[in-house]
């Protein structure tokens, strides 16, 4: 009976000299390294805040209007189709990159021709699979819809170039 109340009196967690080593790691050592890295961590030079630096650039990013007015020259002559698509469209018709139909190609075009004109327009203004939207750039719409006619027409497509919209009646008046 004097064995059984006596393992009955060491019930705790800790039963071997082993678990003494870790227990004592454990509540001791592995505070001690911890603290000692946070003061490390804090100690260790001058952290400046967000936006401190530069105080006056800070400043204006942070007030700065969410959007912006563009104001260009309405009476501006258009560009062709071909000014269009050199600088706008031929990174990819050019190429063929990201699947883009190239140009003149009378195969790749031929279904995209017989959407119709007003499909390709809007494709392109407002995208189409790997094509971003190409409405609100350096064109306006007029010009980009002229790039489309000047790529379908290479690619078989009989479209007319769209011509500039009319100056509205009150503007006429005058």
């Amino acid at each position: 009976m004097s064995e059984q109340q006596h393992e009955e009196a060491h019930t705790g967690p800790i039963k071997t000299p082993q678990q003494v080593m870790w227990a004592a790691i454990f509540a001791f050592v592995v505070p001690v390294f911890i603290i000692i890295g946070l003061v490390l961590f804090v100690t260790s030079g001058t952290k400046p805040g967000a936006g401190t630096t530069n105080m006056e650039k800070s400043v204006a990013e942070r007030v700065q209007k969410v959007g912006a007015v563009e104001v260009r020259d309405a009476n501006r002559p258009l560009k062709s189709g071909e000014e269009v698509f050199k600088a706008q469209c031929s990174a990819c018709h050019a190429t063929g990159a990201a699947g883009a139909p190239k140009f003149g190609d009378k195969a790749a075009w031929a279904a995209r021709i017989k959407q119709s004109y007003d499909a390709l327009l809007t494709s392109a203004l407002k995208g189409k699979g790997n094509m971003s939207p190409q409405g609100g750039g350096d064109f306006s719409d007029v010009e980009i819809g002229r790039g489309v006619v000047y790529m379908a027409n290479a690619g078989g497509g009989k479209f007319e170039e769209p011509k500039a919209p009319a100056a509205p009646a009150a503007a006429a008046a005058k």
